[in-house]
């Protein structure tokens, strides 16, 4: 195996499917947020900020780690600071490699002060659009409806998804603590999104089971999984090896349905006990179609070039086995079909055509 440095991986370009944009703040751009928007903050030390928000993400509970949301969304209360948290979330992931990001996020939780909704989308969009042309990174933006929200609350927000599609709006997802929480109580929500043929990705499998990962396809109609860690458990698992796969698990991997796996948030929300314990090197080494995101970029105190390193260096990933997971990123992307292949073609094999032959291997050689 080829020994990769972390620059190298930093280089690489990388797919991101599953980022939340109040996620993925810079500490600095939270503190003046806060000062122009009056909100007390625990610190107004950008480094000190960073290690608050990374500390109260690590504590194995979904529900406090979705804590630190209240700080950012607390300063997204206005079109300027939309327009540059998500201008910014793009510059980031581009200067860390990113040829293609889908950001995501809860239109309502903007709208505690004077902002509707639609200025809400507009805004985010416009950071977005100045970003993609200022930088070289292709994007797609998903609405998120809340769990623990009405489901009449889910229809508006999957009605206002659809509205915006053609300024970049790819997706509908359901994000939230899954526990006590199916994703079927907001079937209008999903039945809209089926009807207007518009892309569905919903958070399951990380804080409940497998039922969780069976509702989201089987009722709710999901083309990607947001997560997914916890299909484990449909499989009969002996000696490090998988012995049976349950009549779900098959269907995901028959069916190429993609997961999104976000492996250091995985442990800090306690969906798996620690990194030895990620049933990632299954899902590897039985060929699902497994894509690699950071989740929350502050929260989670990681960056994508983070996540593909740990692939590498604790799941002895390869070049190969990297470029053949951020290509199931492409492929899986919410994006139309031309769209991806320009980005295959023109993007991302070609960046790893330079890096193979920067280590004096066949620049032409791809993985199937």
């Amino acid at each position: 195996m080829v020994e990769l440095t972390k620059d190298m991986v930093r280089r690489m370009p990388k797919v991101a499917l599953h980022e939340h944009l109040d996620g993925g703040l810079r500490p600095a751009t939270v503190i003046e947020l806060a000062r122009d928007q009056d909100v007390t903050l625990p610190s107004d030390d950008p480094d000190t900020l960073r290690q608050w928000f990374e500390r109260g993400a690590n504590r194995g509970s979904l529900a406090e780690y979705l804590e630190g949301f209240a700080v950012t969304c607390g300063v997204m209360q206005t079109e300027a600071a939309l327009e540059r948290v998500a201008y910014e979330a793009l510059e980031d992931l581009q200067a860390d490699g990113v040829a293609y990001a889908e950001l995501r996020f809860a239109p309502q939780f903007h709208c505690e002060k004077a902002l509707q909704l639609e200025p809400v989308m507009d805004a985010v969009l416009r950071g977005m659009e100045r970003a993609g042309n200022d930088h070289d990174i292709r994007w797609g933006l998903i609405v998120c409806g809340m769990r623990g929200s009405p489901p009449t609350l889910s229809l508006k927000m999957a009605e206002l998804a659809i509205a915006f599609r053609d300024r970049g709006c790819v997706g509908f997802d359901l994000a939230g603590d899954e526990f006590g929480h199916p994703p079927k109580e907001h079937l209008d929500a999903f039945y809209l999104c089926q009807r207007e043929s518009f892309n569905i990705t919903i958070h399951s499998g990380e804080a409940f089971g497998v039922p969780s990962i069976w509702q989201a396809l089987q009722y709710c109609g999901a083309h990607r999984i947001g997560h997914g860690t916890r299909l484990i458990e449909d499989m009969v698992i002996q000696n490090d090896e998988v012995l049976r796969m349950g009549r779900l698990a098959q269907y995901v991997l028959d069916h190429r349905i993609p997961l999104e796996i976000c492996l250091s948030s995985n442990v800090q929300t306690g969906a798996v006990a620690s990194l030895d314990e990620h049933p990632f090197r299954y899902l590897l080494r039985h060929n699902f179609r497994i894509t690699l995101n950071t989740d929350n970029r502050l929260m989670s105190g990681t960056t994508c070039t983070e996540e593909h390193w740990i692939a590498h260096q604790r799941f002895g990933v390869d070049l190969k086995g990297l470029e053949k997971i951020v290509i199931n990123g492409m492929k899986s992307a919410f994006i139309r079909y031309d769209h991806r292949c320009e980005i295959i073609y023109d993007s991302l094999k070609p960046g790893f055509g330079r890096l193979r032959s920067d280590l004096g291997l066949d620049p032409t050689r791809y993985p199937a």
